[in-house]
C-alpha cells in the first residue's frame, strides 16, 4: 500500500520525484523545508537569546511538510493544540503545587508524575473535544509540566515560535505548490 504524499500533487515538486524517486524526493523536501523553518527559528533564538526552539516544534515541522493536508497540520489545529498544551501544563503545575519548583530531571517525584499525567491527559482530551488535534502538543505540555518552560515570557515566546512556524509553513508550502490550508483543515468532519 502506497501512502500519498501531499507534495506529490505539486507540479513544482514533480521534477524532484522524477529525478530522485518518491522516497528521496520526500526526504529532500523535508530536509530543505525543515532547514529553512527550524534554521530561521534557531537564528531568532540566538539573536534574541530566547527559547524560540523546543523539541515539539520538530514534530510540528514534520507534520507541516510531510502531511500538509492532514487535519493535524492545519494552522488552526497547530496553534490551538499548542495553546492547549501550554495551558494544561501550567494548570497541572498549579494543581500539584509545582509552578515555582523548576525542572526536576534527576528523578520524578509523585507530584511531578501527577502533573505530567494530568497535563498530557488534559491536552489530548481537550484537543479532541475542541476538534483541534495536533499530536506534537502532547510533547509541549510535557515540556511545561516537567518545569522546563514555565515562566510567562517563555510561554509567550513558545507561542510566538509556533506562530512564526505556521507562517513559514503557509508561505513555503504554497510557494512550492503544495495544497496547504490558511487556517482550518480542508475537511472538518475528519477532526
Amino acid at each position: 500500500m502506497t501512502v500519498s504524499w501531499p507534495a506529490a500533487q505539486s507540479s513544482r515538486l514533480a521534477g524532484w520525484q522524477r529525478r530522485f524517486g518518491p522516497t528521496r524526493a520526500k526526504g529532500a523536501f523535508l530536509l530543505v523545508t525543515a532547514l529553512i523553518t527550524f534554521g530561521t527559528l534557531a537564528v531568532i533564538a540566538v539573536l534574541l537569546q530566547q527559547p524560540f526552539v523546543f523539541p515539539s516544534l520538530g514534530a510540528t515541522a514534520f507534520v507541516f511538510y510531510f502531511s500538509a493536508q492532514s487535519v493535524q497540520a492545519a494552522p488552526r489545529n497547530v496553534f490551538f493544540g499548542q495553546l492547549i498544551g501550554v495551558l494544561a501544563g501550567v494548570f497541572a503545575l498549579v494543581v500539584f503545587g509545582l509552578l515555582d519548583a523548576g525542572p526536576d530531571l534527576t528523578g520524578v517525584s509523585w507530584p511531578r508524575a501527577g502533573a505530567l499525567t494530568l497535563a498530557l491527559c488534559l491536552t489530548l482530551s481537550v484537543m479532541v473535544w475542541l476538534k483541534v488535534p495536533h499530536a506534537p502538543a502532547g510533547a509541549t505540555t510535557l515540556i511545561v509540566a516537567a518545569g522546563l518552560m514555565t515562566e510567562p515570557h517563555q510561554l509567550v515566546i513558545l507561542l510566538l515560535a509556533v506562530l512564526v512556524m505556521i507562517g513559514q509553513a503557509i508561505v513555503i508550502n504554497r510557494a512550492l505548490g503544495v495544497p496547504f490550508p490558511l487556517w482550518g483543515p480542508r475537511d472538518d468532519a475528519s477532526a
